[in-house]
């Protein structure tokens, strides 16, 4: 597993100079005081680049090893090329199957089902899973109610068969879903064939992230809820069998409350929202990475991950380290 942030860092104190905002307003609300702004010329496939390496040497591995690269993004460099094979190119590497996901916030848990699947049909299969968003680049700095929340990120892991080699963790199992019937509650529209870009045209809102704040709130909380239960009972499990609960980090006040619903133990719920706040697809990963680093989660341990995201998607994952 690896991770990466961009070394500036954007503060509350920051945003109220941009917006008509505050830092009380800001931390009540979302729980976040500061995020990670990617640097002027870095693209996605740059900040997947560098958690990428730090994957790949935690694995012990050479990037000519791997067989596959999965870029889980909404915010790739270019609608063409794709993400995945600009990071293919930046390794060294070329020949192999790359490809980008894009499931918002979901974009971890889905790009690792993907590289389940890859690794079913070839076992000897080493897939780079490198969910990577720079949402600053498509946050509106005028709407004080979106641009406080998202930061920019990257995370990475290598996915293989049980090959001999001793895994830092395994994936037990991963339940995915989406409902495109309220997609329309968390959008980037412009510039898509909906919303065909016209040239000369000055860019429009809709070219930004638009969210119905309220509405996404209690939509996440639901689901997130749900799918946990839905694992959980498919597995055999409890809460209580569970060591590390890391849910999706865009905001502390969902956290909360999915905690509350599940009735987990704070002390069990890894939080780093206030540091990142919302790095997309790259959510799950970093904390993953980072609750690891940190020890907040110890050998031998069953974490349970859980998201929401734009389309809307959803789903949670079982990781046994």
């Amino acid at each position: 597993m690896g991770m990466y942030v961009p070394e500036r860092i954007l503060s509350n104190s920051e945003l109220e100079i941009l917006v008509d905002t505050s830092d009380e307003w800001i931390m009540t609300r979302t729980g976040i005081r500061e995020r990670r702004m990617a640097a002027p010329g870095q693209a996605c496939s740059d900040i997947a680049l560098e958690a990428s390496l730090r994957a790949l040497a935690d694995a012990g591995m050479a990037a000519d090893e791997l067989t596959h690269i999965i870029v889980g993004t909404i915010s790739p460099d270019f609608y063409c090329p794709g993400a995945a094979c600009l990071l293919s190119h930046k390794l060294g590497i070329k020949g192999r199957t790359a490809l980008d996901v894009n499931a918002a916030c979901s974009g971890f848990l889905y790009s690792l089902q993907v590289a389940r699947g890859f690794v079913a049909l070839e076992p000897t299969a080493k897939i780079l899973v490198a969910p990577t968003d720079l949402l600053s680049t498509r946050t509106n700095w005028q709407d004080r109610t979106t641009c406080v929340l998202f930061g920019d990120g990257g995370g990475a892991v290598v996915v293989t068969a049980d090959n001999g080699a001793p895994p830092v963790a395994r994936i037990v199992d991963l339940i995915l879903s989406s409902d495109g019937g309220v997609g329309d509650m968390l959008t980037i529209k412009g510039g898509g064939s909906g919303r065909p870009l016209v040239l000369g045209e000055a860019t429009q809102e809709d070219f930004f992230i638009q969210m119905n704040g309220r509405e996404v709130y209690k939509h996440a909380i639901r689901s997130m809820e749900a799918v946990t239960h839905e694992i959980l009972e498919k597995n055999g499990l409890t809460m209580k069998d569970v060591d590390v609960f890391i849910p999706h980090q865009a905001n502390l006040r969902i956290i909360e409350a999915v905690g509350k619903k599940l009735d987990v133990p704070a002390e069990k719920i890894f939080v780093n929202v206030d540091r990142y706040g919302n790095t997309s697809a790259a959510s799950l990963a970093i904390a993953l990475s980072e609750a690891w680093e940190t020890g907040f989660i110890k050998p031998c341990q069953l974490a349970l991950l859980t998201t929401f995201g734009a389309g809307f998607t959803w789903g949670a994952a079982l990781i046994q380290f």
